[in-house]
């Protein structure tokens, strides 16, 4: 997932420069609002990749042997 949003960062990116060229300060605007959100959603991501715990591979008990619990 944060390849793509790296991906579709680039994409904006360009479309902000085009915009820029034309002139177009309204889609300047909204480029840049969406960008905000783009690298708080790919932030938000990295953080909770980050932290993601392996559980392991979960195992049967033999049957018969009584639980613990």
């Amino acid at each position: 997932m944060i390849t793509r949003l790296t991906d579709i960062e680039t994409d904006l990116l360009q479309r902000r420069d085009r915009a820029h060229d034309e002139g177009w300060l309204g889609e300047i605007e909204g480029i840049d609002l969406t960008l905000a959100f783009l690298r708080s959603k790919r932030d938000e991501t990295s953080r909770l990749s980050a932290r993601a715990t392996a559980l392991g591979t979960p195992t049967l008990r033999p049957t018969g042997q009584a639980s613990s619990e």
